[in-house]
């Protein structure tokens, strides 16, 4: 989708990556970036940089942005290319990367809007330097197979016909009471190891806060959409900076020995996260 100071017609806009202080034209020579045959370039404004490539606005008008969106590889291929320039940028100096496709009809435009920006990209670079972003990851312990409930237990969808009975086959008293308590107790351990796996995910989350500078929840992944059958009780990302980044493999191994808890820890990456809406 364009920025709304893009133009969709037909004609050149500006695509802009990322603002950074000043990397310098070598830092961003030579990549593809989103369009073929253009380089990616520096374009500085006031005290900033932007790093920027022109584009045909066409190819990033409306219908043909949500043609794009509804092409995952098509989409997947423009979001590496973005994320490529961003983190070439970022190898260079402090960077606030932009949105997916953000563009500007012309130079002069783009640079009116960002120069508007300023002051919260330089917060927001102030904010990250040195930084990196690290995803933490955790999930709850697998189900135990005696939970489950037996064959034997559960309703047939074939219709039977009743079974004609005799005092000597007759079930003993209380059976079927046994059975709700059968049910109800793993009810009851479910829902104990589901409060068991919130503590843990709150301990971790608490213990890793104190090596962060910032922190961020994030929704948790559905076995479903994620393709893992297991629950994830915690999905969040951590800003920390770079002298301290030595500690979190340590600090995740304590934390699964003392917890129990499966813990995936990612990165560094470039904090996207932490960086504010532009």
């Amino acid at each position: 989708m364009t920025e709304s100071g893009a133009d969709s017609s037909d004609g050149n806009a500006i695509y802009v990556f990322a603002v950074c202080g000043a990397p310098g034209p070598a830092a961003v020579a030579d990549l593809p970036g989103v369009a073929t045959g253009v380089p990616v370039r520096t374009m500085p404004f006031g005290d900033l940089t932007a790093v920027v490539q022109t584009v045909r606005a066409a190819d990033f008008a409306d219908e043909a942005w949500q043609a794009r969106l509804s092409d995952t590889r098509e989409l997947e291929r423009y979001a590496r290319a973005h994320h490529h320039v961003v983190t070439a940028a970022a190898a260079a100096c402090p960077t606030v990367p932009l949105p997916l496709a953000t563009l500007y009809h012309d130079e002069e435009r783009a640079r009116l809007a960002l120069t508007g920006e300023a002051g919260r990209f330089r917060a927001a670079l102030a904010r990250t330097a040195d930084h990196s972003e690290w995803g933490v990851k955790v999930y709850a312990a697998e189900r135990p197979t005696q939970d489950t409930e037996h064959p034997a237990e559960k309703v047939s969808s074939t219709p039977r016909r009743p079974a004609v009975t005799t005092d000597r086959a007759r079930p003993a008293p209380g059976a079927g009471l046994a059975y709700l308590d059968r049910k109800r107790g793993m009810q009851a351990r479910r829902e104990q190891r589901q409060e068991e796996a919130l503590r843990m995910a709150e301990t971790v989350d608490t213990e890793f806060q104190k090596v962060a500078a910032a922190a961020r929840r994030l929704r948790p992944h559905s076995p479903e959409l994620a393709g893992d059958h297991r629950v994830q009780v915690l999905n969040a990302t951590y800003l920390v900076a770079e002298r301290r980044s030595g500690e979190l493999k340590t600090l995740a191994r304590m934390l699964q020995d003392s917890t129990g808890a499966q813990i995936e820890l990612s990165g560094p990456w470039v904090p996207y996260s932490f960086v504010g809406e532009v």
